[in-house]
């Protein structure tokens, strides 16, 4: 594992730097915030060590700015300080950070600390078998390509640009876009329970065979409450059904299958709900050619307060180049290029 050292003191960093690479510890080291935020954009840091009081950014500051990024894996953070007032615990834990260690330390404390941070990280091993179980389930539908990826981070870039908006700044915090980009890929894990003739049906379906197209949302939703109910403390399996079982709600209450109406979705299927049908509807099916990203706007636009949340809608609007650019390096390979442009 690489860890990142943070101190303006040569002395401390060596201490530091000496303890951890003995044990086999890839260690880069930083003398100022700024520079250990070019390191961490730069590198694969899992686990960050820094002093409190440093000139430039603090390691309060450090915090705030690591956990204000839209990095997809976490990092673990530990703050060395000489600061034992309760509130300073407080302070530092707000923004973001994991763990302390009173200087002056000592090694052993050092070693136990990092090798319990290890452990939490571990943890990362379920966001990776998340996202394998969803594409477990849309291995089943062989024309969907990248549709997970670029579900997933659609949703990151709306989620992203709600967090800055007054009205949701209480909700869309960076675990909330961590928590999304993690479990949207879910959304349809309720098509495994779908018969083959219904899922891979290259025509329109009959209303009996939509009825059971339908039932992949309380599918999804029933799969992830047996796992909520044994974990019902994990926040990422609570999101995940509920974008499983909302992301066909209609923000006017003519969607599927509860008929639910404005805020009464939860706004983490009003998000995925615009960005599943943005990839449907400019991504090539059995069934259709891929739309432009104009005539898929427009759709978008003409859906607004109807199908989608309109805060949302605005949110695509904000960032039409990067859903697009994204749309690109993503690109299925099958899609010819003529098939991009058509109508």
């Amino acid at each position: 594992m690489q860890i990142l050292v943070v101190d303006d003191n040569p002395i401390a960093i060596e201490l530091v730097r000496s303890t951890l690479a003995r044990l086999g510890y890839s260690v880069l080291t930083a003398l100022d915030g700024r520079q250990a935020l070019d390191l961490l954009e730069h590198s694969d840091c899992k686990m960050v060590i820094t002093d409190w009081q440093m000139p430039g950014l603090t390691g309060v500051e450090l915090c705030r700015a690591i956990r204000g990024t839209s990095a997809t894996t976490y990092i673990y953070i530990i703050m060395l300080t000489v600061r034992d007032d309760p509130s300073d615990t407080i302070e530092g834990m707000s923004a973001g950070a994991d763990d302390f260690i009173a200087k002056p330390f000592r090694p052993s404390e050092l070693i136990a600390r990092v090798r319990a941070g290890e452990r939490l990280l571990s943890l990362e091993t379920r966001d990776l078998l998340i996202f394998t179980l969803a594409k477990l389930a849309e291995s089943r539908d062989t024309d969907t390509g990248a549709h997970l990826e670029r579900v997933r981070t659609y949703s990151r870039i709306l989620a992203e640009q709600l967090s800055g908006l007054p009205k949701y700044r209480d909700e869309v915090n960076a675990e909330f876009v961590r928590l999304i980009f993690l479990t949207s890929p879910l959304h349809d894990i309720g098509k495994v329970a779908v018969p083959d003739n219904v899922l891979l049906k290259p025509g329109p379906l009959t209303q009996d065979e939509f009825e059971l197209m339908k039932r992949h949302t309380t599918h999804g939703a029933e799969t992830l409450d047996a796992a909520l109910n044994e974990f019902p403390s994990a926040c990422y399996l609570r999101m995940a059904r509920e974008i499983a079982a909302t992301h066909h709600e209609w923000y006017d209450g003519s969607g599927y299958p509860l008929g639910l109406k404005g805020d009464e979705i939860p706004l983490c299927g009003r998000i995925v709900a615009l960005a599943d049908v943005y990839d449907a509807l400019t991504c090539r099916r059995v069934y259709k050619a891929a739309y432009s990203h104009e005539n898929a706007r427009a759709i978008i636009l003409q859906s607004r307060g109807t199908h989608f949340d309109p805060d949302v809608v605005d949110a695509f609007l904000e960032n039409e180049r990067r859903f697009m650019t994204l749309r690109e390096e993503l690109a299925d390979p099958l899609i010819a290029e003529s098939e991009l442009s058509l109508a």
